[in-house]
C-alpha cells in the first residue's frame, strides 16, 4: 500500500498512526497495572499466532506499543489493518 492509501485507511482506526521509518501501523495501549498489560500482550499473541501475522510489541510496566507491518509486502498491507481492528477489540 502506498502512503496515501494507508492514510486514508487510518481513518477507519482509532489512534493508530503510520510510522514511515519502520513502515508500520503503530499504537500505544496504556493499562492500569502490569498484569492487565501482560493479559493484553498474551491476548495479542494468541490472536497473532492464530492469524499467522505477528506484530512487534514493546512492553513496559503498564504500556504496550503494537507495531504491524507485512515483511513479505515490504510495508503495510490490508492484513495489518485487519489485525489492528482485532487488537482494538481486545
Amino acid at each position: 500500500m502506498n502512503t496515501q492509501e494507508i492514510n486514508e485507511k487510518l481513518k477507519t482506526l482509532t489512534e493508530w498512526t503510520y510510522d514511515e521509518k519502520t513502515l508500520s501501523l503503530v499504537k500505544a495501549f496504556q493499562f492500569k497495572s502490569y498484569l492487565k498489560n501482560i493479559a493484553f500482550v498474551n491476548a495479542v499473541a494468541w490472536v497473532a499466532n492464530k492469524e499467522n501475522h505477528h506484530p512487534d510489541l514493546e512492553v513496559s510496566f503498564n504500556r504496550c506499543i503494537v507495531k504491524f507491518t507485512t515483511h513479505d509486502a515490504g510495508g503495510v498491507s490490508e492484513k495489518d489493518f485487519t489485525l489492528a481492528k482485532i487488537v482494538d477489540s481486545l
